[in-house]
């Protein structure tokens, strides 16, 4: 278990900070950019969350939440083959194919239910559904993130398998949750001209 007991430590007043492995690296290199953005979408979700309250969505979410946490441990910790600290890939969380195929299995259960779509879908309908609409882009976001550290450097594959079909997820479940409320809001190509 993870105690703190101090929250600001003064270590990165330099505009640097350590990775999992105690490695100094600077705060826009492209590692922490990766899971600073993996934290940015956890954020969103806590936000959906507020409308999902004791749903079945509501367990996926907080499922996923944890597993966000574990993909912020996992890229924290660079792979063997450029850590700083061979000892702490001993201690490295990683993320692992189960954890992807539940997203797989979840995405399968909710789009069983889904009309196939006829439009592209506008970010909007039922509150929870448009802040998935978000987190699937933040989402994206960290998917890019991470797949441009993984051209420079080691990242463990099932993180950016994860991340992709994450976005997929909060997709299929904004969807979901608007197909139980207000709708998708379609897109109407060339509606307003």
């Amino acid at each position: 278990m993870v105690q703190l007991t101090r929250i600001y430590t003064r270590g990165g007043d330099k505009g640097k900070t350590s990775l999992g492995d105690g490695k100094r690296v600077p705060k826009h290199d492209l590692r922490v950019d990766a899971y600073g953005t993996v934290d940015e979408v956890n954020a969103v979700i806590g936000l959906a969350r507020l409308h999902t309250a004791g749903s079945a969505a509501d367990q996926m979410l907080m499922r996923i939440q944890n597993d966000l946490f574990d993909l912020g441990a996992d890229l924290c910790i660079p792979l063997p083959e450029e850590a700083a600290d061979p000892e702490a890939e001993k201690m490295a969380l990683r993320i692992e194919s189960g954890q992807v195929e539940r997203l797989e299995a979840e995405i399968d259960s909710m789009n069983a239910d889904l009309e196939p779509l006829k439009s592209f879908v506008l970010p909007g309908g039922d509150p929870a559904a448009a802040h998935l609409h978000l987190g699937r882009t933040v989402a994206r976001r960290a998917e890019r993130v991470m797949t441009a550290l993984a051209e420079a450097e080691g990242v463990n594959p099932e993180a950016i398998r994860y991340m992709n079909r994450l976005s997929d997820h909060l997709f299929v479940m904004a969807r979901y949750l608007n197909a139980q409320g207000p709708g998708d809001v379609l897109w109407v190509p060339g509606g307003n001209r």
